[in-house]
């Protein structure tokens, strides 16, 4: 599933695509990807230009200058893709979005979706979300603040998008092995110390692989060459059995509250 590289990524390159273009036509596969009948969905979105792009976590919000919101989650399996039908690849595409310089797919949203929503109901809709991790008030205390009470394991609670938005599994590992701590330590076991170490290394993570194109296989328009180089990053994530790039020592996999969990045993011993 992306998470917050992988859509701040996106959203960087369609602000630089599709920002202050308007929409001129829409085609709706999967209407189940969709809220709203796909023909009330064509009325409020052809004509209207997509004055911005924000990210909140894993959502993009697409604002459109009529005052709807199209809230896109790609959830697991989604993707986009940006360019013309020869450029397109050769999958199907639930919900295409057509601009003057060419047409947004959204591929594999059998999970995902893009609903038209009003500000306030796009609002609520997110109001549940914890603040990004590079909000400015989020500094190392605040973030140690969040898990406060928390009495599960860790990585479930890194996850959990009422904490902090825009952390899942992938990430969640790197950022633990970066910090050295156990993806399975009991969150009240996690001293001042490795909160400041987590905080620092979940910023450090996310603003290199987002850097680096997140790990998205699909480029998102025909030559892309951005797109999904923060695999070469990753330290622990998928790499049972290999080296760990700190201490030589094996990766280990693992389940944690039912996700595979990759970790070092030497980095990040047991407490």
């Amino acid at each position: 599933m992306p998470e917050w590289p992988e859509m701040e990524h996106y959203r960087k390159l369609l602000m630089e695509r599709i920002g202050g273009q308007r929409i001129v036509g829409v085609e709706i596969e999967r209407p189940q990807s969709i809220n709203v009948d796909p023909g009330e969905f064509a009325r409020e979105t052809i004509g209207s230009a997509v004055w911005y792009v924000e990210r909140r976590g894993k959502y993009l919000i697409f604002h459109l200058d009529n005052g709807k919101r199209l809230l896109l989650h790609l959830m697991v399996g989604g993707s986009l893709f940006f360019g013309t039908e020869e450029e397109r690849p050769d999958r199907t595409a639930q919900i295409t979005l057509q601009f003057p310089n060419g047409n947004l797919y959204f591929i594999g949203l059998r999970l995902g979706y893009l609903h038209l929503l009003s500000v306030k109901d796009a609002a609520g809709r997110l109001a549940e979300l914890g603040p990004d991790p590079m909000d400015r008030r989020l500094d190392a205390a605040a973030f140690a603040a969040r898990f406060a009470g928390k009495r599960g394991m860790l990585k479930p609670a890194l996850t959990d998008q009422s904490n902090v938005a825009g952390i899942g599994n992938c990430y969640a590992d790197e950022m633990l092995h970066k910090a050295g701590i156990r993806p399975d330590v009991p969150v009240p076991q996690v001293d001042a110390a490795g909160w400041q170490r987590l905080h620092g290394a979940m910023r450090t993570v996310l603003e290199e692989a987002a850097a680096h194109g997140g790990y998205m296989e699909m480029p998102l328009y025909a030559g892309d060459t951005r797109t999904g180089k923060a695999v070469n990053l990753l330290q622990v994530y998928d790499r049972e059995g290999e080296p760990c790039p700190k201490c030589g020592g094996a990766i280990v996999k693992t389940e944690v509250s039912g996700r595979k969990t990759f970790f070092c045993p030497v980095c990040q011993p047991e407490p």
